[in-house]
């Protein structure tokens, strides 16, 4: 992703920590699309990043930024992925982690954060509580915190998705993007390298319909947009199989509903059956290794189609942000 480096805080002379994130692939479904009645549906890839998720182009650049600055300490809350990128990251350069991060997290993704080196402390409840824990621990060693929109540059990274599916498709959007959301920091990133690309005059156009897709078991966006209300309610007992959606307060709440509204996107919920099932299908029908969250995406966007909200001439990106396997014990 550092090609990019224009466009990423990094100075002229400074040398990004990294590992080769970035640069995932972009590729058409046409099986499925055809399926479905899509004539035009695309996966971005982002299990193909170096610790199996797009958390590694967020991490990658808060990481830098740190470093560069003398940081020699972080600390994270995590749904699972995020954890691992640190761990990642902070071993690549030479420096402590602690990640906080929800019993109920999948047993290989805390295998991962162990085996990067961090130290990892798991705590009943979810990744709210884990956020609470942090800011102590920050706050009494002078760790850094490197939580979602806690930092700057983690969001700077994450524009880089947006950045890549330009190119790969030729400087052009496509029509709608089906984000599956968390913490939001991906289609917040996204929605903001449009911008920058439109008012660079690297593009013109009308920038993508951005939906955001949630688990029906943990939808506070998607209730709050249908609500009309600027930011979110916490979402109480939030359940669902998929660990990088079971967000109940997202932070980036306000960024990331002003993105659906000024896109005229929207939000859709999907339950935890048609997720498994659309990533089961994305795997043997596509072989893509789809994580949970990627199987959202594809049920958000076939309930999006029946709805009216996205046609089926349309093109259509999903956005896998994690590999299957992580989900595997």
């Amino acid at each position: 992703m550092w090609r990019y480096r224009e466009w990423l805080p990094l100075g002229p002379e400074e040398s990004p920590v990294t590992l080769g994130e970035g640069a995932t692939p972009l590729l058409r479904v046409a099986r499925i699309g055809e399926r479905y009645g899509f004539d035009d549906l695309w996966v971005k890839d982002e299990g193909k990043n170096p610790t199996g998720s797009f958390k590694a182009r967020g991490l990658a650049a808060a990481v830098t930024r740190a470093v560069l600055a003398g940081c020699k300490r972080f600390v994270v809350p995590t749904a699972g992925n995020a954890g691992i990128a640190l761990a990642a990251y902070a071993g690549r350069a030479g420096v402590a982690a602690r990640v906080y991060a929800p019993a109920s997290t999948p047993p290989t993704i805390l295998s991962q954060i162990r085996s990067f080196g961090a130290e990892l402390v798991v705590l009943e409840g979810h990744i709210g509580d884990c956020g609470r824990a942090t800011r102590e621990y920050a706050a009494e060693s002078g760790a850094m915190d490197v939580s979602t929109l806690r930092e700057p540059y983690r969001i700077e990274g994450k524009k880089t998705l947006g950045l890549e599916l330009a190119e790969q498709l030729g400087w052009s959007l496509p029509d709608a993007i089906a984000y599956p959301t968390g913490g939001g920091t991906g289609l917040i990133g996204m929605w903001k390298a449009f911008g920058e690309l439109i008012a660079g005059g690297w593009l013109e156009g009308p920038r993508p319909r951005m939906y955001a897709v949630q688990a029906d078991g943990c939808a506070p966006v998607v209730q709050a947009f249908e609500q009309g209300a600027a930011q979110c309610v916490p979402w109480p007992e939030p359940r669902t199989a998929a660990a990088g959606l079971r967000v109940p307060a997202p932070l980036g709440d306000r960024l990331i509903l002003a993105a659906l509204r000024e896109s005229r996107g929207g939000a859709v919920a999907v339950s935890d059956p048609q997720l498994i099932a659309c990533a089961h299908e994305l795997q043997i029908t596509e072989g893509i290794d789809a994580a949970p969250e990627g199987g959202a995406t594809l049920a958000g966007a076939i309930a999006l189609k029946q709805r009216g909200a996205i046609r089926g001439t349309e093109r259509v990106v999903l956005l896998n942000t994690g590999a299957g396997w992580l989900y595997r014990s």
